[in-house]
């Protein structure tokens, strides 16, 4: 615990030299002048508001969103509205008066206060600064974030980001006192005090514009493409074996006795310990005995399939799963199908038991609707393969679609290691091709890429949009009244979406707004009604749930245009893959 604490401190210092820091700088910079106050009392405002702000969101802000179902973009909003507030302030003498007045008589609220009146606003900037701020974390902190976003915070995770946010800090406040120092002792400086406030008044206003627009973001990308090797190494100091060991324990990764001390290429060889599944979630064809654990499938092969029901890679790999769940149950084979759901739909469990019966999904299910599981096995895709030894140990894993004999070869070769019998059976797998060249296309603004409306991403807000007059590979394009929100996009009667993709199918995740209800869009490719998918009768498709829909099925792949034409204002449109 003391190593991660210290080293967390250290890491919050060295930030200041990574890439990271430069969104915020304009606002530390200009956060060494304002209003009548220049003493100290302004720079340890901020400073104090950026430690509580930092540590406090970065513990709880996935569990505010969850209770409050307030959206985290609402509370960066606020935090940018407040900071172009007081930028407004330091331009305008008029405006700054009323900020001043106002916060002199919050001050006199405050019980033997004797700080000076920059203390109490430079609280609320820092208050901001800490929601805003996204740090290039390194293992440590990185650590204490999935603990947060799973919502198991304790108390020593608290003191760790606390160091975290204290070492960050440090450098701000000598930036900001180096700054008024030098204002106060370079007369030409000194004399033009009101100017440079107006100036980094404008400032401040431009850095939260920019930050709204993600300006800052890219800023930052183009930075580290210009200098690859800005900022490398940093992190290098939380990588030392000390290091790690605390991590694995604050993690609840403790190392095996039975393992230490072994050579490293007997532990490459056997693999890791595999997590265990964390409890929480509920059960789909869960067999007799209760949730099932590492622990109690020890002397049985395990396979962890990581899915979400409307993801049609996940779903192409469904009937080799249920293959050899009906091959290999009886020889010692438990496959446990690990469901975390990429859109909010899917964490409802009757969606994802009616998804499992479509699918004829036999084998236990569990829940991971918070990513427990998933962080637990640092997973980052859908679908992922864990299979899982007789003694607990992770011996292969394999991401995305393919691969299917040399998966079904490690199964056999690890029942056999049980001392299966007849394990070793024909592999006869069908062959795997996916067509498609298009990537998966998200429709919300959380993901959205190449959208080439005219207008742009206009964020939550119901909006007219255009067909611009040419639209290339794999480029998106929404006409007539849209609201485009995070997840997904929401077409009025009578809009179109606009797709040029190449595939032989297509593919959208698609639900009606009032569940119960049903919605319908009309289907073209090249301006015509042909090609029907599954789901697409002779050119319209009927939405009755939440599901991913097949809109075309082509003789061949191919180059296309897609438009669809929306016949009500009752659909919500997620995501479209490709085969």
């Amino acid at each position: 615990m003391f190593i991660l604490i210290v080293f967390s401190f250290i890491a919050g210092i060295v930030t200041i030299l990574s890439p990271c820091i430069l969104p915020v700088l304009p606002i530390i910079l200009s956060s060494t002048i304002g209003g009548k106050d220049t003493s100290r009392s302004r720079p340890l405002g901020i400073i104090t508001g950026f430690i509580a702000s930092f540590t406090f969101f970065t513990l709880f802000l996935s569990s505010i969103v969850q209770l409050s179902g307030i959206p985290t973009d609402s509370l960066r909003t606020l935090s940018i509205i407040i900071i172009a507030l007081f930028g407004l302030s330091l331009l305008l003498p008029s405006f700054q008066v009323l900020v001043e007045k106002l916060f002199s008589r919050l001050s006199n609220l405050i019980p033997r206060s004797n700080t000076k009146s920059g203390f109490i606003p430079g609280i609320l900037v820092g208050l901001s600064l800490g929601l805003l701020w996204t740090p290039c974390v390194g293992p440590i902190l990185a650590s204490v974030i999935s603990l947060a976003i799973t919502g198991t915070v304790t108390f020593d995770a608290f003191i760790i980001t606390l160091a975290y946010s204290i070492g960050t800090s440090i450098p701000m406040l000598i930036i900001m006192l180096g700054g008024q120092n030098i204002l106060k002792r370079v007369p030409g400086l000194l004399s033009n005090t009101a100017l440079i406030q107006k100036i980094f008044g404008v400032i401040m206003i431009l850095t939260a514009i920019a930050i709204y627009l993600n300006i800052d973001r890219k800023f930052q990308t183009f930075i580290l493409t210009t200098f690859p090797s800005y900022g490398t190494g940093l992190t290098n100091i939380e990588n030392i074996t000390p290091v790690k060991n605390a991590l694995n324990t604050l993690l609840g990764r403790e190392v095996d006795e039975a393992d230490m001390g072994k050579p490293l290429f007997n532990l490459m060889m056997k693999g890791k310990k595999a997590p265990e599944i964390i409890p929480g979630g509920s059960w789909i064809n869960l067999p007799a005995g209760g949730p099932l654990t590492i622990a109690g499938l020890k002397g049985k092969v395990v396979l962890i399939d990581f899915w979400t029901y409307s993801c049609i890679n996940c779903q192409r790999t469904f009937p080799y799963l249920k293959n050899w769940h009906k091959k290999y149950q009886d020889k010692g084979l438990v496959i446990i199908g690990v469901h975390s759901p990429e859109f909010e739909f899917e964490k409802d469990l009757k969606n994802v038991k009616e998804a499992a019966k479509d699918f004829g999904l036999s084998y236990p299910i569990v829940q991971d609707n918070d990513f427990a599981t998933w962080f637990a096995y640092e997973n980052h895709y859908w679908p992922a393969k864990y299979i899982i030894d007789k003694d607990g140990y992770i011996r292969y894993s394999h991401f995305g679609e393919g691969a299917y004999d040399e998966t079904e070869k490690v199964i056999q070769e690890l029942l056999i290691e049980t001392g299966a019998k007849n394990a070793k059976q024909e592999i006869d797998n069908p062959a795997y091709q996916n067509y498609g060249s298009t990537p998966e296309k998200y429709l919300g603004y959380w993901r959205i890429d190449k959208f080439v409306s005219p207008e742009g991403v206009i964020k939550d807000q119901l909006t007219s949009f255009t067909r611009p007059k040419t639209i290339s590979s794999s480029e998106l394009a929404y006409e007539g009244k849209w609201l485009i929100a995070e997840k997904h996009a929401a077409p009025m009667s009578g809009s179109k979406l606009h797709l040029n993709f190449n595939a032989k199918e297509v593919f959208l995740v698609m639900r009606p707004k009032i569940d119960g209800t049903e919605s319908r869009v009309k289907v073209f490719v090249d301006e015509k009604l042909q090609y029907f998918g599954e789901d697409n009768k002779n050119g319209i498709v009927t939405v009755t749930k939440d599901t991913l829909y097949k809109l075309i099925n082509l003789p061949v792949a191919g180059q296309h245009i897609l438009k669809l034409e929306f016949l009500d204002d009752n659909m919500e449109v997620y995501a479209f893959t490709f085969g």
